[in-house]
C-alpha cells in the first residue's frame, strides 16, 4: 500500500469518528445557508484537516438520479470522459468541455493524503483535454451525434461563443477559434488573448458582457490560504474583464478565493459567481457562497471570510480587511458549488419566479458530507428572497460511502424549457424538464 494512501485512510477513520462523536453529543452543526447565516466559530484543524471523501462508483445501468416532484431526469449524454462545463450554441448544439485535474507532486503529509482521497473519487488522472459537441437532431430530449470539437486543449473549462468566434478558458490562458455556423470540428490554431498562470484551482469560467464586447473570466487562486506566498497568488483569486477589440484586461474583482460558474441576475443587471471558501476551519466555516460582483470590490480572501472575520492563519493587512465585502448569500461549508446559470420563471413546472440554479459538486474536506446536489436559489427584485430548493439529488449512498455522480456546470437546454447539469463522475450530461415533458 503507497505511503499517501495509508494517510488517506488514516484521515477518512478520524472524519468517521467525529461524526460518530458529533451524533452522540447532539452537536451536529446545521448549514450555514442564506443571507444571514450562523457561521460557528472558526476551529482550525492543524495540518491535516478532516479529508473525506465518497468513492466514485459511477451510475449502474438504467439508475438515475432524483429530481424534485413534478420534474423528470434522462441521460441527454452519457459515455463522456469527465465533462465539467457546458455551453448551448444558438442552433441548438451543445458543447461539453472534458478535464480533469493533474496530480502534482506532494510536499505534505496533507498533501499526499489528498492526493489519494482525490484519487479514489476520480477527482485526478489524465484530462481528456477536449471539447465534444452534442447534437439533438430530432429533439427528443437525447443526442444522437457526438463529434470531438477541438482536441489537445490545455484544460478547458468555460466556453463562449460571439459571432464567429468561440473562446475557450484554458487553464493557462483565454483561446479564440473561428466558428462557423453549424460546423462539427474546428481545424484552425486559435489565438491566445490573454495569460494565466495554470494549476491550482485550475478552471477557467467566461461569461460574455450582455453587449458581446468584453469576457468576464474567473481565476482561481494556487492555494488554501496563500500558504506559498502572496506572490504565487499574483494575478489569481478574482475575476478578471477582457476586453475583445483591444485585448486589454483587468482586475473586475479581487479575493475571491475560487470563483467558479458566472451569470447575468436579469433585473438589475448585475455579474454574481458562486465563491469556494477555504478549508481547515471546521465543517461550516466558512460557508461558500453566491454574491454579486461588484466593480473593483474585494473579498476579504486570503486575510478573511464572510466579510471582516479575520483568519489568524494567515499574515494580516489591516487595510485590505477593512475594504472586504460580505458576499449575499451563504451556500454552507464545502459544497463546492461550481456550476451556475440563470433560470427564468417557467422554465421548469413549479418553479414561478426566476433565479439562480447551482451545480454544487460535494465536499471533500469535512465530517459529514455536503453538496452532492443541483440546487435552486430564488430571487425578488435582484436579490436572493428564499431557501434553496433541491432540484436533482440522489449522487451520494445514503451512507456516504460511494459517490454516483458529481454535478458541475449547469445551462438551460436548447428548447428552453429544461436544465442540463454535467456530471464528471458519472460521465454523463443529465436533461430535467417537467414530469409531462418530451
Amino acid at each position: 500500500m503507497a505511503l499517501y494512501d495509508v494517510f488517506a485512510r488514516a484521515v477518512a477513520l478520524v472524519g468517521a469518528g467525529a461524526i460518530r462523536w458529533r451524533r452522540l453529543s447532539g452537536t451536529v452543526n446545521t448549514a450555514a445557508v442564506g443571507t444571514a447565516p450562523q457561521i460557528p466559530a472558526a476551529r482550525p484543524q492543524g495540518s491535516i484537516p478532516t479529508l473525506k471523501m465518497p468513492t466514485a462508483q459511477g451510475w449502474a445501468a438504467g439508475q438515475l438520479p432524483a429530481a424534485a416532484p413534478g420534474l423528470k431526469v434522462n441521460a441527454f449524454a452519457a459515455g463522456l470522459k469527465h465533462p465539467r462545463w457546458i455551453q448551448v450554441l444558438p442552433n441548438g448544439d451543445v458543447t461539453v468541455a472534458e478535464a480533469l485535474q493533474s496530480g502534482g507532486q506532494p510536499r505534505s503529509l496533507f498533501d499526499h493524503a489528498m492526493v489519494a482521497t482525490m484519487r479514489r473519487a476520480a477527482a485526478l488522472g489524465v484530462s481528456p483535454n477536449r471539447i465534444t459537441l452534442l447534437r439533438d437532431a430530432d429533439g427528443d430530449g437525447v443526442a444522437e451525434q457526438r463529434h470531438t470539437l477541438l482536441e489537445n486543449l490545455k484544460q478547458p473549462f468555460g466556453m463562449a461563443l460571439l459571432g464567429d468566434t468561440f473562446y475557450v478558458g484554458n487553464t493557462d490562458g483565454v483561446v479564440a477559434f473561428p466558428y462557423t455556423a453549424g460546423t462539427t470540428t474546428i481545424a484552425v490554431p486559435g489565438r491566445q488573448l490573454a495569460t494565466f498562470k495554470p494549476g491550482g484551482h485550475w478552471t477557467r469560467s467566461l461569461l460574455p458582457s450582455p453587449d458581446g464586447r468584453r469576457l468576464y473570466v474567473g481565476v482561481g487562486s494556487l492555494s488554501n490560504i496563500g500558504e506559498h506566498g502572496l506572490q504565487a497568488e499574483e494575478g489569481r483569486a478574482c475575476i478578471y474583464e477582457l476586453d475583445l477589440a483591444t485585448a486589454q484586461i483587468r482586475t473586475f474583482a479581487a479575493g475571491l478565493r475560487n470563483p467558479v460558474g458566472l451569470a447575468w441576475e436579469p433585473v438589475t443587471g448585475r455579474l454574481w459567481t458562486v465563491v469556494n471558501e477555504r478549508d481547515g476551519l471546521g465543517d461550516e466555516t466558512p460557508p461558500d457562497y453566491l454574491t454579486s460582483v461588484a466593480d473593483g470590490g474585494f473579498y476579504g480572501w486570503p486575510y478573511c471570510y464572510w466579510g471582516q472575520t479575520v483568519d489568524e492563519r494567515v499574515p494580516q493587512d489591516a487595510a485590505r480587511v477593512a475594504s472586504a465585502l460580505t458576499p449575499d448569500y451563504a451556500l454552507g461549508g464545502h459544497t463546492a458549488s461550481l456550476g451556475l446559470c440563470w433560470m427564468p420563471a417557467g422554465t421548469l413546472p413549479g418553479f414561478d419566479t426566476g433565479g439562480m440554479v447551482i451545480g454544487q459538486h460535494g465536499s471533500w474536506n469535512r465530517s459529514r458530507l455536503s453538496g452532492y446536489r443541483v440546487v435552486f436559489v430564488p430571487f425578488a427584485g435582484g436579490r436572493p428572497s428564499g431557501e434553496p430548493r433541491e432540484l436533482l439529488s440522489g449522487f451520494l449512498a445514503p451512507d456516504e460511502s460511494v459517490s454516483f455522480g458529481r454535478p458541475v456546470g449547469v445551462a438551460i437546454g436548447p428548447d428552453q424549457k429544461s436544465l442540463l447539469v454535467a456530471d464528471d463522475v458519472g460521465d454523463v450530461i443529465w436533461r430535467l424538464t417537467g414530469a409531462s415533458a418530451l
